[in-house]
């Protein structure tokens, strides 16, 4: 009977101890939390806020890519502190490096955020320091280092749990012909890119017009060029075509031009026309809007229905909208110009001059013209 009660009262006790730290265990996970709460919502957040007031960009942008790999750092410490009060025989060393991959996954994942092409830290950084970053670079550097950190990612995961990986990367040597082979359109594409990259034709947000598209340029990335018609279709060039293409980057304009030929009727005095290309020519070099350096206003040509006039010049803008308003004030001076000279615009017509035979009597050789006239006669 003594016996029973004694092996009753061990295993009561050790039932206890087990409800026991399996309390404690659930009390610190909780505690955790607890404390995961308080810090992200008075530390965390007034830390983000001080940063984002000053200077240190980089801070602020390193607070903010960690802000949920932050989060979720607490609820690992909290179940890794509790099972290791729990009585685990035999798991220590699983949980010990389950706990290691999962820092090293928060770590690469507060890294793949500062990496985001949505950040500004890099751009505000080189603005202070003189440095001037490609609106194409950095979303191209940003998809490398993304590649880069997750494979580093992956490479120290696998010796954590004992997978050697030499066997990997020799097999991918070995098979880096067969895969070069079978890519060699992708490998093309992504040294167009890099081409493009380096020599920088255009950037993104430039207007752009190329054998086959004409566009602003939305992206590029490893593979393709994305490009946005003005009739707002989206087309997706591959990088190793436009490296190969001749480009107009029509962004890249210092001024615009405008050329067109005026053509005023035949009836038009000489000394009319000479006071029209003379009135013309200074009302474009007093105009605000248009380039001085360039400007030519000349008669110069007899068109098969009119007297043309030559007008070359460019505007100081190249902003279509601003571009087509100029035009349309120096178009409308024009018309004044010629409203005040008494000038009259061409349009395209022809003058028939028939001219009467000699010969009217009706002779048997003139039988066929006889005939026609005899139809037309109105007597």
């Amino acid at each position: 009977m003594e016996t029973i009660i004694a092996s009753l009262q061990t295993f009561f006790a050790s039932w206890m101890d087990e409800w026991t730290n399996l309390l404690i265990a659930l009390v610190i996970f909780l505690g955790f939390l607890l404390l995961r709460n308080i810090f992200t919502k008075t530390v965390f957040n007034r830390v983000l806020r001080w940063t984002g007031n000053t200077r240190a960009e980089f801070v602020h942008s390193l607070l903010q890519a960690y802000q949920r790999p932050l989060r979720m750092f607490w609820i690992v410490i909290g179940l890794y502190l509790a099972l290791l009060y729990l009585p685990v025989s035999g798991m220590e060393g699983f949980i010990h490096k389950l706990f290691r991959s999962v820092v090293i996954l928060l770590i690469a994942w507060g890294l793949f955020n500062l990496s985001g092409a949505s950040s500004s830290w890099l751009v505000r950084l080189g603005e202070r320091y003189g440095l001037q970053f490609d609106q194409i670079l950095i979303p191209f550097l940003s998809r490398v280092f993304r590649f880069l950190l997750i494979a580093l990612a992956f490479t120290v995961l696998a010796q954590e749990w004992g997978y050697r990986i030499d066997g990997l990367i020799a097999g991918l040597g070995l098979g880096g012909l067969a895969i070069s082979l079978a890519a060699k359109d992708t490998l093309a594409n992504l040294f167009g890119g890099i081409a493009i990259i380096t020599e920088k034709p255009f950037s993104i947000g430039d207007w752009i017009q190329t054998p086959s598209v004409e566009g602003t340029v939305e992206e590029i990335t490893f593979r393709s060029t994305l490009i946005r018609t003005f009739d707002q279709a989206l087309v997706t060039i591959p990088n190793s075509v436009l490296a190969n293409e001749a480009i107009k980057n029509w962004s890249k304009m210092g001024k615009r031009r405008v050329t067109c030929h005026l053509g005023v009727s035949y009836l038009t005095p000489r000394e009319k026309i000479q006071r029209c290309v003379e009135k013309i020519r200074r009302m474009l070099q007093e105009h605000p809007d248009i380039h001085p350096e360039t400007i030519f206003v000349h008669f110069d040509r007899f068109n098969e229905s009119s007297l043309d006039i030559f007008l070359y010049f460019f505007t100081k803008t190249t902003v279509w909208g601003e571009w087509l308003r100029i035009k349309e004030d120096c178009n409308l001076r024009i018309l004044e110009i010629l409203e005040e000279e008494g000038v009259s615009l061409a349009f395209p017509s022809r003058s028939l001059y028939i001219e009467t035979p000699l010969g009217m009597q009706d002779s048997e050789h003139n039988e066929p013209e006889a005939s026609w006239r005899k139809l037309f006669r109105t007597d």
